[in-house]
């Protein structure tokens, strides 16, 4: 044996899939905590003169953006079937969501949330394949 080579280990599903949702959280974050620094967007948001104008819209955007949050944990908590389906179904929302934002933003100052929601999409979509590939439970008989 090689004293150079290096183990590797097999991570747990819900471990990865926790991890993969924490990394969308924070690229979430890091976009929305990017985007002050886009020309008057603090004065609109001062003025009230943005997408989250109202108290209902507000809302909706805490109940979208507090999902991936949850799921890291949910990852971890929930039962394997259960897991599994939210993971594809959120997976698939948010992969949706991040590929419509990257091809319908065109302006020059939000080129960094394209990127960012190029990301989170890459990221969403590997949410979906590791939970669609969820391994089974063999039974000996």
């Amino acid at each position: 044996m090689n004293s150079n080579t290096l183990q590797d280990f097999k991570i747990n599903i819900k471990i990865k899939l926790s991890l993969l949702w924490t990394s969308v959280t924070l690229i979430y974050l890091y976009g929305d905590y990017f985007e002050l620094y886009i020309p008057n967007k603090t004065q609109g948001l001062v003025n009230g003169e943005n997408l989250l104008d109202s108290p209902m819209n507000l809302f909706f955007a805490a109940v979208l953006l507090a999902i991936p949050v949850v799921m890291v944990v949910f990852s971890i908590l929930l039962k394997p079937s259960i897991n599994r389906v939210l993971n594809i179904v959120f997976g698939l929302f948010f992969t949706f969501i991040m590929l419509l934002i990257a091809f319908t933003s065109i302006e020059p100052w939000r080129a960094f949330y394209v990127f960012y929601a190029i990301i989170e999409s890459t990221i969403t979509a590997l949410i979906v394949w590791y939970a669609f590939k969820w391994p089974q439970k063999i039974e000996i008989i």
